[in-house]
């Protein structure tokens, strides 16, 4: 039968716990001004900073004394109540609103809080247009123009796009210069060409304008030079993550060899050790059974916290300096791991579910899922601890 293994311990337990690494993340900004050296930067803080903290993340970038030569130009968010926060909090670069607004009615509270937006359909930009100077407090409002070039989800047609631009450039609410668009669809494989087709469609479009661009997301600014433009639009990699497919620690597409470094390591104890015999379960459903006698770990960690339900037997944990299995189904507040028979790992100890030492990305892997969902999923009674 399997047994509670006897274990005194003196030492704080930790539920789980993200610790934000401030060096790392003023490291990958850093990081980032050396791949696109002629570039500003619109750094995106989007669904609570990927997690990290929406007014943190923008504090760390807009205050830190290790940046003020090359200070972040810009933050994008996807909506107007993220970019309030940011105000609230403040801070006091532009800001980008990435889907634009969806009623007219905001757009008086844009031009009040001096906010760029991004008009990227016909009925935006018909809200803007029609819209009366006097309801807009008087003030113009900076545009970014989104050209849909190829991913087909937001961004005006490339027929469509003489026009709209014609009609932005001659509208007395918009304050030109405008910045001219688009996102990259596949720019995370380097062998798709889908990417060189909307490059090449988007200079085509755009070559005779003399107006600021923008293509390069994260994947962009790591694979394809060409698009860096006037500005480029680091998410993912701002937090230290690899935006790159096959992104496992040795490949040459990970974090570790593209220079960046993870931002957010999340952590939990050991809060109970269990010895269990061979052909013994573990957890709901049975779905882990052990060949061999050996020990458990439980840790103060679950989907209740954002560690994702459905990653499998065998991730990895990283537990007093070498990675031991996840063993049987994630619960809400706890995982358990096999720890080995030898082990001596004690309760109270600090286990790495991802972060330093264990990359997000490879977690995602054995969840089926993307680092972006982990990030992102982090629950608000994670403790945050700022480093």
């Amino acid at each position: 039968m399997s047994s509670p293994k006897p274990q005194p311990t003196s030492k704080a337990i930790i539920t789980a716990t993200a610790v934000i690494d401030s060096q790392a993340l003023l490291a990958n900004y850093q990081q980032i001004k050396s791949l696109a050296p002629n570039s500003k930067i619109l750094a995106v803080l989007k669904a609570n900073g990927y997690g990290h903290g929406l007014a943190r993340i923008a504090k760390l970038l807009a205050n830190s004394l290790l940046i003020e030569e090359n200070s972040v130009d810009a933050f994008g968010v996807a909506r107007l109540d993220e970019a309030l926060l940011l105000r609230t909090a403040g801070i006091v670069q532009p800001i980008v609103l990435l889907e634009g607004v969806f009623n007219q009615a905001d757009l008086p509270v844009v031009a009040a809080n001096n906010l760029h937006v991004v008009i990227h359909d016909k009925e935006q930009l018909n809200d803007l247009l029609n819209i009366t100077p006097a309801k807009l407090l008087n003030k113009k409002i900076k545009i970014w123009l989104k050209i849909d070039t190829g991913m087909h989800r937001l961004g005006i047609a490339s027929n469509d796009f003489d026009k709209c631009y014609q009609q932005l450039q001659l509208s007395i609410n918009v304050d030109n210069p405008l910045t001219l668009m688009t996102h990259l669809a596949c720019a995370d494989d380097q062998k798709n060409g889908t990417t060189s087709k909307q490059l090449a469609l988007f200079e085509q479009l755009t070559n005779q304008c003399n107006e600021p661009k923008s293509c390069a997301n994260s994947a962009g600014i790591c694979a394809w030079s060409t698009s860096h433009y006037d500005w480029v639009r680091p998410g993912l990699m701002l937090y230290g993550v690899s935006p790159l497919l096959n992104a496992d620690n040795e490949s040459s597409n990970s974090a570790q060899a593209l220079s960046i470094k993870p931002v957010m390591t999340l952590q939990a104890s050991i809060i109970a050790l269990r010895q269990v015999n061979a052909g013994e379960s573990v957890g709901y459903g049975a779905s882990w059974t052990s060949d061999k006698k050996t020990t458990i770990g439980v840790i103060a960690i679950g989907y209740g916290d954002g560690y994702p339900r459905h990653a499998q037997n065998g991730t990895p944990v990283l537990v007093n300096g070498r990675i031991v299995p996840l063993v049987g189904r994630v619960s809400m507040d706890m995982i358990t791991v096999d720890l080995g028979i030898q082990s001596t790992d004690n309760i109270g100890d600090i286990t790495t579910l991802w972060g330093k030492g264990l990359p997000v990305e490879v977690i995602a892997k054995h969840a089926s899922t993307i680092p972006y969902e982990l990030l992102c999923n982090i629950k608000s009674r994670v403790q945050i601890i700022l480093n």
